[in-house]
């Protein structure tokens, strides 16, 4: 960020679903930055979307977007096969970055840019695993680090979602959905994931023909550790994220969703978040307040490349057990002394 910016100056990158939300919450909730560039390869899209902030630009180009004297810091909305180019050029400008998973689509792509960081010599890259900065997450995570429950044994994963898009393939349970609870288990436990096996039970009659739904998938840790997860992306009652830690003296168990319960009529009960940006919407809010507070104060806070790429090895492996059966254990280059 420049001296001169009392206010962060962001440049979104990708005004799809996601993104577009990103300039909704940055222009109205975030404190301390203002959208002022925004990028799409549609024209008219991204200018549609500019049109609601005031002084924000927008371009089809981002590295055009990244030369503009108002750009101080980058956020990468865009589709994961567009990431790896764009933060090579955010690179280039010694940009801050926010990048939404996955950091790159493959582990070969994320060890570029993991390579092309480490070559900078300081870290620039803040990646989306959002899960991190919800509320029920962090209280988990505080809990497990006081040890009051003893070492962590097992970790429980349900990953529901009421239905899956169109365009949804049976790899990308793996890479677009499980890839949170990697992240999740691997921040958690404070382990590597090294092995992964993808159970396919016959898949619910709900499951678009050809897709693999649900799956179970087991994560093995170096720290000696299993990391279950039930991924299920088309139960049709609602999303659900939930998570239990089996411990030596307890266990602990989030995303029940038992905030408001209601009795009424004979009947009690409560109501299920329909998709993730319901469910998670204070966990983005939290994410980029605290990344935008760390930009302003020259740091580089919460999960980085290093672990966007031990998520991408992850999936990798995830994907060869799902498609040929088996065991597949997780390849990790060397861990460069940046990330320690």
């Amino acid at each position: 960020m420049t001296e001169r910016a009392t206010t962060l100056g962001v440049a979104v990158i990708g005004t799809g679903r996601m993104g577009a939300d990103h300039v909704r919450r940055i222009h109205e909730v975030t404190s301390g930055a203002r959208v002022t560039a925004v990028v799409d390869v549609d024209a008219e899209r991204a200018k549609a979307v500019a049109a609601r902030v005031d002084g924000c630009t927008a371009y089809t180009d981002p590295a055009a977007a990244m030369t503009a004297a108002d750009v101080d810091a980058v956020l990468i909305a865009s589709p994961g096969p567009a990431h790896e180019a764009t933060l090579l050029a955010a690179f280039e400008h010694d940009l801050p970055v926010l990048c939404e998973k996955p950091l790159t689509p493959d582990a070969a792509s994320a060890l570029r840019v993991l390579e092309a960081e480490t070559r900078l010599g300081h870290r620039r890259v803040q990646v989306g695993f959002m899960r991190r900065y919800d509320p029920e997450y962090a209280k988990l995570k505080a809990l497990l680090a006081t040890g009051q429950l003893g070492r962590p044994l097992m970790v429980h994963n349900r990953h529901r979602n009421a239905a899956s898009p169109p365009f949804f393939t049976s790899t990308m349970l793996v890479t677009d959905s499980v890839a949170h609870e990697a992240d999740a288990t691997r921040w958690l436990l404070g382990h590597e994931i090294t092995a992964v096996t993808v159970l396919r039970p016959t898949p619910s009659v709900n499951a678009p023909d050809g897709l693999r739904d649900p799956q179970f998938v087991v994560f093995e840790t170096d720290g000696g550790a299993l990391s279950d997860v039930e991924i299920f992306v088309n139960c049709g009652f609602g999303y659900q994220v939930q998570a239990e830690v089996v411990c030596e003296r307890g266990t602990a168990r989030i995303g029940d969703g038992h905030a408001l319960v209601t009795n009424m009529a004979g009947r009690w009960g409560g109501t299920i978040a329909q998709d993730f940006t319901e469910r998670f919407e204070t966990a983005y809010d939290h994410e980029i307040q605290a990344w935008v507070d760390a930009t302003r104060r020259g740091e580089v806070t919460g999960p980085g490349v290093w672990d966007g790429y031990a998520a991408a090895a992850v999936c990798e492996a995830g994907v060869r057990a799902l498609e040929d059966g088996g065991r597949v254990e997780v390849e990790l280059v060397e861990k460069p002394a940046l990330y320690a």
